[in-house]
């Protein structure tokens, strides 16, 4: 009753916010009760609109009760009064005329048995379409990811992998891009895609993995895009969904998606809460060498050291999106969006760490870090569109402004448990405030104007403008004193500006089985940054080792062709359908802020990351090459790709020369452009229905690459092969109940300075639908073995690391979703053009 009263209580402030367009002289009353034919069994939330019959102008619209009553107040007039529900067939009474109190009666509706079909078959399973520029995943009822993020269900995408950091690569390659709904994102969080494990897997309806983007997106993102498109309700009514999920580790999350849509207008709304702890393991094994310094040999004060963290993460986060789409014509409509995340961390690390000397314990000592975070987003939305007719002749414009605030707090002290030192000296205490505020603009236009019945003409413009400042504060402990000082070197205030002014246009068409795609794409890239720095630039170089820029302004000027076919083998006649594709395309990978701030970070006295304000963007040329075939219940993908990247960025460790109070050398990382990485790859995909109960998806990537160049005098090139794999199962068991399983494997890999083992995992998943199908109940436990763990050997010349980390452990989720006004296998967006391969939509 109280999920009824909650459901009621918004349809009437949705309603009460269209109450003024309410005429006075609306004084006669229409009502009725809508039924199931069959069971003779109320519907609720069914659809009642009711429009003048001459002009079919719509006057008003409402929706059953829990009795599946309806009450609607009219003017007298002639009216179409029509009654609609999920997957039944609508009623109409035509040419109705009302000077009088209406009772319509009893209406019952029919199930549609034809349409409820062909929807539980796309929905149920995951396919994939080929396009001239894309692979689309339309994602199935994937029960491992019930209760799972973003980044979860991401995981299970072919040609997609999500490592234990989260970090999210497209064959293998990071520098992928990341948009919602083709557009950068405040609910991707702007590239940061952390975000991503915050928002719930359910608002996903498709996901399209772009690794040959045509001119029309933007050229960041070497790797290529991963576009995610969100549901969208299409339902005339009110409908949507509550998502409630328990887990252990603790995680309780709440949320819902509710839409109430009429002839004239939709609104929308995707609310979320998320309570999660996500504890993390590290452990790390260090031998330490003898290095030469000016001439001289230096002797590490430890020959070894052995760390073991923990650490408690709680977060807490909050995220909403509310909006209303308006159709001012049948071919005109502008939607406006609100989009909001709160988000608070608390985490605290203990590690434990043990120094050696002659194979003896010398020295044992407990670091702990708290860290207190608080970060809040706001994105609105504007969009417009007209279609000038039904060819697809339209114009589009979009208007974005983020606003993005984050504050943290880490304290960090150490104390020793034991020691062979004589009253040696304590550790200082460190106090770090860091805040970075944000702005983000996006201004975009795009026009189509179809030529003849197979070719198309693209032009637009989009531009990109975001502003990062990030206040950095380092206070330490004055061990004689007690009290606390600034740190003069590194504290800082970092102000970056990234903007990106960008003109495409594209043209392709279509000529019996051959489709073209050619696109050139112009973009000037502007990076400027200033950093405000208590020392002097001469300091600031002694201090860092190298020059340091306080303030730079880059500009890169850049031409990006992209050139896409695809040829359609198989004839009409043929069952299975077969295509060829081939692209190549010109993309840039731009340095984000962090990686160009060069003062270090304190997440570790003795290893710290360091920005290089040098970096410059890098560039790189793509050449792919793709097969599909399809039958009934079979579906095989293949491709090959070669990348060829100039300027490629690589994370190089080296020592700084310089070591903590108590005597450990500091190891720095720094991100530097390398001169060349060509990359070459394959990748096979097998979707296989053998019967309606058992569906099996299967997919291998296997790439090679070789990376050229120096820094600092030390060659860092090296040659790798690596490969991962992914299996999924889901077999429909008696009595509605529902089992999937999902393994993946990842290889081997190594770079100029580290050798990774391969990761195994695997998720196993059980659902079952009760009260008529409005409700799934799914159980899942995800990293079932515990094993996904990175172990990752690092030798340099001065020391040898090997490190195990686990970035989340095994997660068990109990998730219970309740639909309303839907079926649960209802298919919310409609276009259906799995046959079509002439799509130049992007």
């Amino acid at each position: 009753m109280k999920t009824k009263f909650f459901l009621s209580l918004i349809l009437s402030l949705l309603t009460a916010s269209i109450s003024f367009a309410t005429e006075p002289d609306k004084n006669i009353t229409i009502k009725g009760v809508v039924i199931d034919a069959d069971t003779k069994t109320p519907l609720e939330f069914a659809t009642v609109s009711i429009r003048k019959h001459d002009d079919q102008q719509v006057i008003d619209g409402v929706i059953t009760d829990i009795s599946g009553k309806f009450n609607m107040r009219v003017a007298q007039g002639t009216y179409d009064i029509k009654i609609e529900y999920i997957s039944y067939k609508s009623i109409t009474f035509e040419n109705r005329t009302i000077t009088e109190n209406t009772d319509l009666g009893v209406i019952a509706l029919a199930l549609n048995v034809e349409s409820l079909n062909a929807v539980e078959i796309v929905a149920e399973r995951t396919t994939v379409e080929i396009k001239l520029d894309k692979k689309i995943y339309n994602i199935g009822k994937d029960l491992t990811t019930a209760g799972g993020t973003v980044s979860d269900a991401l995981n299970n995408v072919p040609s997609v992998a999500v490592d234990i950091e989260g970090n999210i690569s497209l064959r293998g390659n990071g520098n992928v891009r990341i948009l919602i709904n083709g557009k950068p994102s405040a609910m991707a969080g702007f590239g940061d895609t952390n975000v991503l494990s915050q928002l719930p897997a359910e608002a996903i309806e498709r996901v399209e993995v772009i690794t040959s983007p045509s001119a029309r997106y933007d050229a960041e993102g070497t790797a290529g895009i991963l576009n995610i498109i969100l549901r969208q309700k299409e339902t005339l009514g009110f409908n949507g969904s509550l998502n409630l999920t328990l887990g252990n580790p603790d995680n309780l999350g709440f949320s819902s998606n509710i839409n109430y849509r009429t002839e004239k207008f939709n609104v929308f709304s995707n609310l979320g809460y998320r309570y999660f702890d996500a504890p993390r393991n590290n452990f790390n094994d260090t031998d330490y060498f003898d290095r030469v310094v000016n001439g001289n040999t230096v002797t590490p004060e430890f020959e070894r050291i052995i760390e073991s963290e923990k650490v408690s993460r709680l977060n807490r986060n909050y995220n909403g999106n509310i909006g209303l789409e308006y159709f001012l014509s049948d071919k005109t409509s502008v939607t406006g969006s609100l989009f909001y995340r709160y988000g608070e961390d608390a985490d605290l690390g203990i590690n434990r760490s043990s120094r050696y000397n002659g194979g003896d314990v010398v020295e044992r000592t407990d670091r702990r870090e708290k860290q207190d975070e608080t970060g809040n987003s706001y994105q609105f939305s504007f969009n417009y569109i007209t279609k000038f007719d039904e060819s697809g002749h339209q114009l589009t414009a979009d208007f974005q402004y983020g606003i993005r605030s984050e504050n943290q707090d880490n304290f960090i002290n150490e104390d020793y448990i034991f020691t062979d030192q004589t009253n040696p000296d304590p550790f200082q205490n460190e106090i770090i405030y860091q805040t970075e505020d944000s702005k983000d603009y996006l201004i975009q236009a795009d026009y189509v104007l179809p030529m003849g019945e197979d070719s198309r003409f693209e032009a637009g413009y989009r531009g990109n403008f975001e502003n990062e400042i990030t206040d950095y504060l380092l206070e330490q402990e004055d061990i004689n004193t007690g009290n606390y000082v600034i740190n003069e070197e590194i504290t800082n205030v970092f102000d970056y500006t990234e903007n990106v002014n960008a003109f495409y246009t594209q043209y392709g068409s279509k000529f019996g089985k051959f489709s073209f795609l050619l696109g050139l794409r112009l973009e000037n890239t502007q990076l400027k940054g200033n950093i405000d720095s208590r020392l002097t630039d001469a300091e600031l170089e002694e201090a860092f080792g190298f020059p340091i820029d306080t303030e730079f302004n880059n500009n890169y000027l850049g031409l990006f062709p992209t050139v896409n076919f695809i040829y359609n083998l198989s004839s009409e006649e043929d069952d299975p359908e077969e295509s060829v594709t081939l692209g190549f395309n010109r993309r840039i990978n731009r340095p984000r802020g962090w990686y160009i701030n060069p003062f270090p970070s304190r997440s570790s006295r003795t290893n710290i990351f360091q920005g290089n304000p040098s970096l410059r963007p890098a560039f790189s040329s793509t050449f792919d090459l793709g097969y599909l075939k399809r039958w009934n219940e079979l579906t095989v993908t293949a491709s090959v790709y070669y990348q060829h990247e100039t300027g490629s960025f690589d994370r190089i460790q080296e020592n700084t020369g310089q070591q903590t109070s108590d005597g450990i050398d500091i190891i720095r990382t720094i991100p530097v452009n390398l001169s060349t990485n060509k990359r070459t790859g394959g990748e096979f995909g097998l979707m296989y229905n053998p019967a309606k109960w058992l569906r099996l998806n299967s997919s291998f990537n296997i790439f090679k690459f070789e990376t050229e160049g120096s820094f600092n005098g030390v060659d860092y090139g090296a040659n790798n092969s690596s490969w991962f794999t992914r299996f999924s199962s889901k077999v429909e068991l008696p009595a509605k109940i529902d089992w999937q399983t999902n393994a993946y494997y990842s290889g081997p890999q190594q770079d100029a300075q580290s050798d990774q083992k391969g990761v195994f995992s695997m998720d196993i998943a059980l659902s079952k639908e009760i009260l008529n199908d409005k409700v799934t109940i799914s159980l899942n436990a995800r990293d079932l073995f515990n094993s996904r763990i990175r172990r990752t050997t690092t030798t340099t010349s001065f020391y040898t690391n090997y490190e195990e980390s686990q970035w989340r452990q095994r997660q068990v989720n109990l998730s219970i979703l309740y639909r309303f006004n839907q079926q649960k296998s209802k298919k919310e967006r409609s276009g259906q053009d799995m046959d079509d391969d002439f799509d130049f939509e992007g």
